[in-house]
């Protein structure tokens, strides 16, 4: 598998993410009060919650903010008119890109999303366009700990990849088994570097320098957009961009 692709392309999201704290929150904010409201306030019995309080607290978002987040939701007041859309389209290259967004006004969004698109020289497709492309995964990259011993960690959860960049571990796994995995390397005292449930592209194009460039640029710009939640794409990075 490109291994390079999934750990370069993290360790770029999770640098940005570090930058601009202030939007992130507000992302895990929306995210906090739609999973209260779909799946309830406790946590033990709501795994998209568990999962996005657990990003909240990595990211040392105060806990009465957190708190605040799942009593809105939990309310269904304010969630209420927070609706989850997909946009799918194709940047620099053809990549295909694909977003979560959650917004109050979907004329607002799409306007602002297809513009990202636009000034990147890239184009917002249809529904299905590019979403074929992705599968839902669940990955956690660990360090402290080698491709060995944790395979014999987290064998018995049929995880489908395991790999090793550098000092990094990754693990690639159903997202049904994802919380006991982590919960399992943690344990071990490993360093969890990244934990999520994702969207992984079933092939990647690769690519150089100055267009890896660019679709950083686009899904900068389409990551800073308060409506949107999360960024995927096929590209496999190169190296130069994402050191």
């Amino acid at each position: 598998m490109a291994g390079h692709s999934k750990w370069a392309n993290i360790k770029h999201r999770k640098g940005r993410q570090d930058e601009k704290k202030q939007k992130i929150f507000s992302k895990f904010i929306r995210e906090l009060t739609v999973a209260s409201r779909l799946g309830g306030p406790i946590a033990a019995d709501n795994p998209r919650l568990r999962l996005a309080l657990d990003k909240a607290l990595g990211a040392n978002m105060p806990k009465d903010t957190i708190d605040r987040a799942i009593a809105r939701g939990a309310g269904n007041s304010e969630a209420d008119n927070l609706e989850e859309i997909k946009y799918e389209g194709y940047g620099p290259n053809g990549v295909a890109i694909l977003i979560d967004a959650m917004t109050d006004n979907r004329n607002r969004t799409v306007a602002e999303v297809r513009h990202a698109f636009t000034k990147a020289g890239g184009s917002l497709g249809t529904d299905g366009s590019v979403a074929y492309q992705f599968e839902s995964k669940g990955i956690i990259s660990i360090s402290g700990l080698s491709e060995d011993d944790t395979l014999e960690l987290v064998i018995e959860y049929d995880i489908e990849e395991i790999e090793s960049q550098g000092e990094i571990v990754t693990v690639i796994c159903k997202p049904d088994n994802f919380l006991n995995i982590k919960e399992i390397l943690e344990q071990s005292n490993a360093g969890i570097e990244n934990a999520e449930i994702t969207m992984l592209p079933s092939n990647s194009v690769e690519l150089g320098d100055e267009d890896s460039e660019k679709v950083i640029r686009l899904i900068d710009t389409l990551e800073d957009l308060d409506d949107v939640q999360n960024v995927y794409t096929n590209a496999e990075l190169s190296e130069a961009s994402v050191t």
